[in-house]
């Protein structure tokens, strides 16, 4: 496999390059957690541009144990002051319970992958306010941190709030 496409694509975006020397806070105050779907373009859902948000990513957007690390450092040392949390529509997370997710690993690895946490999302709805829930109640976040949960939907681009 070849990564000479991608070398000479980052070769022509290095030639306009416009955030040389830049601090690397959050400009616009706003961290989100969010999926790693390819359809979610974090920045652009926001309106926001590069060297605005601090963007987390992982498998159904969810607040782990790494990400929480990522929020208290965006939150004391980089001035976040806005956290979304962002799950959205049509998620493989939210497609099957744990043991079919890692049957299908399974079966696409030949290996057994039972031992495996994935973390399927039964109800995504009660998954965001839990996550949004351990970013508020976290010690090292400030009350003052403001912290929303919403679904964004892959087919409209738009971001419904979950209350």
């Amino acid at each position: 496999m070849s990564f000479d496409d991608l070398l000479a694509a980052n070769r022509e975006f290095a030639a306009d390059f416009d955030l040389s020397g830049f601090d690397g806070v959050a400009q616009a105050g706003v961290a989100m957690v969010t999926c790693m779907d390819s359809r979610i373009d974090p920045l652009g859902m926001i309106g926001l541009s590069p060297g605005d948000a601090k963007i987390l990513r992982n498998p159904g957007g969810r607040v782990t144990d790494q990400v929480l690390v990522a929020v208290v450092l965006g939150v004391t040392l980089l001035k976040v002051e806005r956290v979304l949390v962002v799950q959205h529509t049509r998620c493989a997370m939210a497609s099957a319970p744990e043991p079919e997710l890692q049957a299908r690993v399974s079966a696409a690895t030949g290996q057994d992958a039972s031992w495996m946490s994935l973390g399927a999302i039964t109800d995504q709805e009660a998954t965001i306010r839990a996550d949004v829930h351990k970013v508020e109640s976290h010690p090292l976040v400030p009350d003052s941190i403001e912290v929303a949960g919403f679904i964004y939907d892959v087919d409209t681009g738009l971001l419904n709030p979950v209350t």
